[in-house]
């Protein structure tokens, strides 16, 4: 079965689909200014977007893992806008760890795997 790459940089691909699994790559805001709220919703929009142009959407995901710069004083916050993100879907299975990421400003990064419907 031949794997489909979507988002093609020189560096990697933000999407990976094979068959009906969705692979996305470490997903991170655009505007490392803002704070963890501002940051983790740009993410779920980057999350929303990658998926729909994969043939699928949130309520499909399998797994996301999330990394947060600094869990004890993020994960509140964090738990904020996950929760409104998923409010309308079942919840999801997530594992959530505190890391120490390519970039100071970098607050959250997440990665998920899906499926198509």
């Amino acid at each position: 079965m031949a794997v489909q790459r979507l988002h093609i940089t020189p560096r990697f691909s933000e999407v990976a689909i094979s068959g009906n699994l969705v692979h996305l790559a470490g997903q991170l805001a655009s505007d490392l200014s803002l704070d963890i709220k501002g940051q983790t919703q740009q993410t779920f929009d980057m999350i929303d977007r990658f998926l729909a142009d994969a043939g699928t959407d949130k309520s499909q995901i399998m797994s996301v893992t999330i990394y947060l710069k600094d869990i004890e004083k993020d994960y509140a916050a964090f738990n904020e806008v996950w929760d409104a993100w998923v409010a309308d879907i079942e919840a999801l299975p997530r594992t959530c760890v505190e890391a120490k990421l390519y970039d100071p400003k970098v607050l959250v990064e997440l990665t998920v795997v899906a499926v198509k419907a």
